[in-house]
This record gives structure tokens, sequence and C-alpha cells, in this order.
């Protein structure tokens, strides 16, 4: 258990429930979800509204932790500090960069924020880069193999599954089968 509360922030990402509980189970402590929120700037500063503490872990909801990450050794913030980021694996390139990973940021940061366009980029302080990986985003792979984009992956769009390549219309049932088959593989080492 960490001394951090935790928030996963999502949208419509159809792994987002089974990594809230993989995030809960790893952190070994409840995780608050932030769901729907229009805007990122707007849903950024509501997560700052949901947690008791000054600092807090805060994932995206297509965002897989690694079980082996070690959260209960993390350092809070130095002073002057808004936030650190830890990398997530990108799938479908093998690269490793701060673009969806772990972060652990203020509170205070979050109300604070500028009016830069990037999130990143309008918080007051200095951000943090740790060279530790702390999951993967497996949301990526999915959208790599979709021959026409983010644009084929409208609700109501057949799905392609990524584990045989070929387009399904399954019930939410056997989409959720694939999300744990896929949330399975992506936890053996």
């Amino acid at each position: 258990m960490t001394g951090f509360d935790m928030v996963q922030l999502s949208y419509d990402e159809p792994l987002a429930d089974a990594l809230h509980t993989r995030l809960t189970r790893v952190l070994g402590s409840t995780t608050k979800r932030l769901h729907g929120v229009r805007g990122m700037r707007r849903a950024y500063r509501l997560t700052a509204e949901l947690v008791d503490t000054e600092q807090f872990f805060l994932a995206d909801g297509d965002f897989a932790i690694d079980p082996e990450f070690p959260a209960t050794t993390v350092e809070p913030l130095a002073e002057g500090v808004s936030m650190r980021v830890w990398r997530a694996i990108n799938p479908v390139n093998g690269l490793t960069y701060g673009y969806g990973g772990l972060k652990l940021i203020r509170a205070t940061a979050l109300r604070e924020m500028g009016q830069a366009v990037d999130v990143l980029a309008a918080l007051p302080g200095r951000v943090e880069f740790s060279r530790r990986t702390a999951g993967i985003t497996p949301h990526l792979q999915r959208w790599a193999q979709c021959p026409a984009g983010p644009q084929h992956q409208r609700r109501g769009q057949p799905k392609r599954d990524s584990a045989s390549n070929t387009y399904r219309k399954g019930s939410p049932a056997e989409g959720r089968s694939t999300a744990r088959r896929r949330l399975h593989v992506l936890s053996k080492p």
C-alpha cells in the first residue's frame, strides 16, 4: 500500500474496467476512477477534486501497470516539482517513452494549470521523467492493426480482434473475455 491516492482517467477505452482492477491489485489500495469527461484539461482538473492526498498517482484508462512496479518505494515529489512520469511501452513499435505512462502529480498543480495547449506544458513547476518503465499501453496495438485507423473504431462498427486479426461483432460478454485474454497475455513475463 502506498501513501498516495490513485485515479484512473478513462473515456471509452475497451480495457478500462480490467485495467482499473489491475491498478487496484498492484498498488494495494482503492483506485478511484473518473470516467467519460469530455476535454482533457477539464478531466485532469477534475481528478484533483477526487483525491484526499496532495500527491496522487494518475493513470490513463488504457494503461496496464506492470505487476512488478514498486509502488511502495515511490518517493514524494520534491519541492518545485509538479509531476513525475514513468515510461510506458508502446506494443506496436517496442519503444518506451512517457506518453501514456503512469504519473505522480500534485493536486494543486492541476488546480493551478495554465492555458497552454498541452496539459504537461500548462503545469506550474518542473516535470520529472523517470527512467523506469511502469507498464504498457495495450490499446495502441489494436489501433495500429486497424487498416483504416481510429475512424474505423467508432461505436457500432465491427471491431478488429487483434488475437485472430479478424473483425468481430460479438456480444459484450465476448468483448470482456477477449479483454481478459489480452490482459492475461500482458501480465506474462
